[in-house]
């Protein structure tokens, strides 16, 4: 399967419509060959739903996601930092699925043998855990991040914003994922770089690392800011 909708139905964030989509690729240089999923709001155009702040359905409270704006200028919020481009895979994504291109069909099948990115874009925590579970149930590995506190720790990471957060979820016994703005920020004690970025030579692919898996064994990850 190259392709498949694999939820649709209320977001468990605040209960409006979303649909997550995954499709297979083999193209991105940094993962290598990955499904990708991708957590939409159903019915709003990924930049409008940035725009207007209906992006909380799939995002949630995550503080990357900038400020509602009304300026006709921008298309999408004012200050957003999220490292996705919606512009490109997410719109394609959201396009394709309204004009039918993606057939419901089963996680399982999607995920056996591949590694799997779980929230390319949205929140897994707007998302059934149920879903995931059968997408990852026979999968080779995957990643997975959540700004949403304590979320499922076995399958996700938490994204923190700040070094603050990053230890308050260490005393919980939670790894993070945190960006920071250059090498000095880097907690050698508790944290290791991401071996695929820039800063540590991409010496391996996501594919290999296994390293972004929640709970799994290892030190907290960092990347730096790009």
């Amino acid at each position: 399967m190259k392709s498949a909708i694999i939820y649709n139905g209320p977001s468990l964030l605040d209960g409006k419509p979303i649909v997550v989509i995954a499709t297979f690729s083999s193209r991105n240089k940094k993962t290598g060959a990955v499904v990708q999923t991708y957590i939409l709001c159903r019915d709003i155009n990924p930049l409008e739903a940035s725009k207007t702040g209906a992006d909380f359905t799939i995002c949630g409270n995550c503080i990357m996601r900038g400020e509602v704006t009304t300026d006709p200028v921008r298309k999408q919020a004012k200050g957003r930092k999220c490292y996705v481009n919606l512009g490109q895979g997410v719109l394609i994504v959201w396009k394709a699925f309204q004009r039918g291109v993606y057939k419901t069909g089963s996680a399982r099948d999607m995920g056996r043998g591949r590694f799997v990115r779980v929230g390319t874009y949205g929140d897994p925590a707007a998302c059934p855990a149920h879903v995931w579970e059968e997408l990852l149930s026979e999968a080779d590995t995957w990643t997975a991040y959540s700004h949403q506190s304590g979320w499922r720790p076995d399958i996700a990471m938490q994204s923190a914003d700040t070094k603050a957060e990053a230890e308050a979820h260490w005393s919980n016994g939670h790894r993070t994922f945190r960006v920071i703005a250059d090498l000095g920020q880097l907690d050698k004690a508790k944290e290791a770089l991401c071996p695929a970025s820039k800063e540590a030579g991409r010496r391996v692919q996501c594919t290999a690392c296994k390293l972004c898996k929640g709970s799994s064994k290892g030190k907290s990850i960092a990347i730096v800011e790009h």
